[in-house]
């Protein structure tokens, strides 16, 4: 009985750092608005910096700092950690663009079709197996962007690069040994020399932004890294305590909080096409998480819960 009490509390635990993980970069948009005065790649830069700050400082406190050396003597490790960097530092920079460019709900759209990229490199560089199921799913997906590409007369570029760009990250991801935290404060520590020799040039060519924004502002843009790593620490320990599948379906949470902002909040065009377009896209993701249940269920028939 006190058995299955602790796996409840550990579950229950679990599954609000996983809501608590997508609530907050579901909101992340209302943060970066506090900085809309300072232009993207400053932020881009800031974010950087101060990400590999607090990652140090929490692997210090964790007293793993040692893990940076370890993983870093790996060079297969590393070198898909400085693709990892590239990659995660294009996904970041163009979503703090569309944010405070108002392309919010295009953005939304890009993490709403990750999955069905993430599967489709999967195929190509994994050499792994589509059903048929996932086939129909991403079918969908490509008519929701296609609907939008023929209305608008152009593809929605953001959104494919964005959803491209966080699915080449999480390929890195998959293919290194490395835990999600070591891998960050690395992959920020790779890219860090370049963001802080970009602000100072800034500054030095009289164009940044730190003497010219207000002290609030600041001490706001301080702030990006808490705001970067917080939800992913709450993110990695919930995925210690709760099944795949609802992970799975907690990720789309973020998106759906996103498209909500980016509609209601910043009013933002939501048109009937979008609505169409949406539309097909949600069908495929419907199909293709109950898909992964389905295969989960059949893989591990007795630790999935019903």
């Amino acid at each position: 009985m006190e058995d299955r009490q602790f796996k409840d509390n550990t579950r229950l635990i679990g599954v609000l750092l996983a809501l608590g993980a997508v609530l907050l970069w579901g909101l992340l948009p209302l943060y970066w608005k506090l900085l809309k005065e300072i232009p993207a790649d400053e932020i881009l830069a800031h974010r950087v910096f101060w990400s590999c700050i607090f990652l140090f400082c929490i692997l210090a406190y964790k007293k793993k700092l040692s893990n940076i050396k370890e993983a870093a003597k790996n060079k297969k490790n590393l070198m898909l950690v400085a693709i990892g960097a590239i990659t995660v530092s294009v996904n970041w920079g163009l979503y703090i663009w569309s944010v405070n460019s108002d392309y919010l709900v295009e953005a939304s759209m890009g993490y709403y079709i990750n999955p069905l990229i993430v599967v489709t490199l999967a195929t190509v560089v994994l050499k792994e197996k589509l059903n048929r199921w996932q086939v129909v799913s991403i079918m969908a997906a490509l008519v929701g962007v296609a609907i939008l590409t023929i209305q608008y007369g152009q593809v929605p570029w953001i959104s494919l690069a964005l959803a491209l760009s966080f699915a080449l990250y999480g390929l890195c991801k998959k293919l290194t040994t490395i835990d999600s935290l070591t891998g960050l404060m690395l992959e920020t520590l790779l890219i860090m020399p370049i963001a802080l020799g970009y602000i100072l040039f800034k500054e030095y060519q009289g164009t940044g932004s730190l003497r010219v924004v207000p002290y609030t502002t600041l001490v706001i843009l301080s702030l990006a890294g808490i705001a970067t790593a917080t939800p992913l620490m709450m993110f990695g320990e919930a995925a210690k305590r709760v099944p795949l599948s609802l992970m799975g379906f907690a990720q789309y949470i973020t998106p759906t909080i996103s498209l909500i902002l980016g509609v209601f909040v910043y009013h933002e065009e939501f048109t009937r096409t979008h609505f169409i377009s949406f539309g097909f896209i949600w069908c495929g993701l419907l199909i293709f998480s109950l898909s992964q249940i389905v295969g989960m269920r059949k893989l591990h028939p007795k630790q999935v819960p019903s």
